[in-house]
C-alpha cells in the first residue's frame, strides 16, 4: 500500500460536508493532512459535476462513492451517469434497503445486485458491497455475506469490505481480505476495540486491537488498489480522528 492509495472517506465527516462552500473547506483540510483522494458519502444536495470541480481544485481524487440502495438496485444507469459526472469508475451499495432474513430474500437482493452490476460493468464502471455486522448471520449453513458473494457474478459485484464490521459480526478482516482475492477493490480501513462497558467501539487506526500489517498484506495479495479510511464515530473532532488514522497508516504500513 502506497500513500496515494489511501482515501478519506466522507462519511467520516458528513457534518462538515453539507455545501458546496462546506465541501471545499472540508477537502482543504483533508488534503493538508496528506489525503490525495476521498470517497464520496454522506455529502449534501451538490451538484455531482460541482463536486468534481471542487475535488479536483483541491487536489484530491474521487476514488469512489457510496449510491443508496434503491438507486443501485432500481436505477443503475442513473448511478452510471452520477460517476460520469464525478470522473470515477466505483461505487459500492452501502446498507440493504430490502429484507435479509431468509435466503429467498438474500437470494432477490444477489439477482438485483449482479444484474445492477452488469450495467455498470458494462459502462466501465465497478459495483462493491460494504458489510455491516449483519451479513455475518447464517441463513442455510452460510453467511448472509458469502451467499451474496456466491449467488452473484465475480465480474458484477467485488466487494468492499468493512475491517470493523468485519470483526464485530464475528469475521476475520484478514481472512475476507483473502477470500476477496481478485474481488477487492476497495477496503474500509476502520480499527475496533472493546469498551469498558464490554462493547465494541470504532476508533482510529492504531489505536485499536486489529492486525493491520496482515490485513493490509492480505488485500494487497488481492489486489486492492483502494483503502479507504472511515470512522462513523468520532470521539471529539472528525478530522483529527482522519489525522490519527493517517499518521499511523504513514508511519507504520504504507510506503512511499
Amino acid at each position: 500500500m502506497k500513500t496515494n492509495q489511501i482515501a478519506a472517506q466522507l462519511y467520516t465527516l458528513r457534518d462538515h460536508c453539507k455545501t458546496a462552500a462546506d465541501l471545499a473547506v472540508t477537502l482543504k483540510k483533508i488534503r493538508a493532512i496528506g489525503y490525495t483522494a476521498a470517497q464520496v458519502s454522506g455529502v449534501g444536495p451538490i451538484p455531482p459535476e460541482e463536486i468534481r470541480s471542487i475535488a479536483d481544485a483541491e487536489g484530491i481524487k474521487i476514488c469512489a462513492t457510496h449510491e443508496g440502495g434503491a438507486s443501485i438496485c432500481d436505477n443503475p444507469q442513473a448511478v452510471v451517469e452520477r460517476l460520469g459526472k464525478l470522473g470515477c469508475a466505483d461505487t459500492a451499495y452501502p446498507y440493504p434497503h430490502v429484507p435479509i432474513a431468509t435466503l429467498d430474500d438474500v437470494k432477490r437482493l444477489a439477482v438485483a445486485l449482479d444484474r445492477s452490476g452488469d450495467v455498470l460493468r458494462r459502462a466501465g464502471m465497478r459495483l462493491s458491497y460494504h458489510n455491516h455486522a449483519n451479513e455475518f448471520r447464517k441463513v442455510a449453513g452460510k453467511t448472509v455475506l458469502q451467499w451474496l458473494y456466491d449467488l452473484t457474478d465475480v465480474k458484477n459485484l467485488q466487494g468492499e469490505p468493512d475491517t470493523y464490521w468485519v470483526q464485530s459480526g464475528g469475521g476475520d478482516p484478514v481472512e475476507w481480505c483473502q477470500r476477496l482475492h481478485g474481488r477487492l477493490p476497495l477496503l474500509h480501513l476502520k480499527d475496533f476495540k472493546i469498551g469498558d462497558d464490554n462493547k465494541p467501539i470504532m476508533c482510529e487506526i492504531g489505536n485499536g486491537t486489529l492486525n493491520w500489517p496482515a490485513i493490509v498484506r492480505a488485500a494487497e495479495i488481492s489486489g486492492c488498489p483502494w483503502y479507504i479510511v472511515e470512522q462513523d464515530v468520532c470521539p471529539a473532532d472528525p478530522f483529527d480522528s482522519l489525522a490519527q488514522s493517517w499518521k499511523y497508516l504513514t508511519t507504520h504500513i504504507a510506503e512511499r
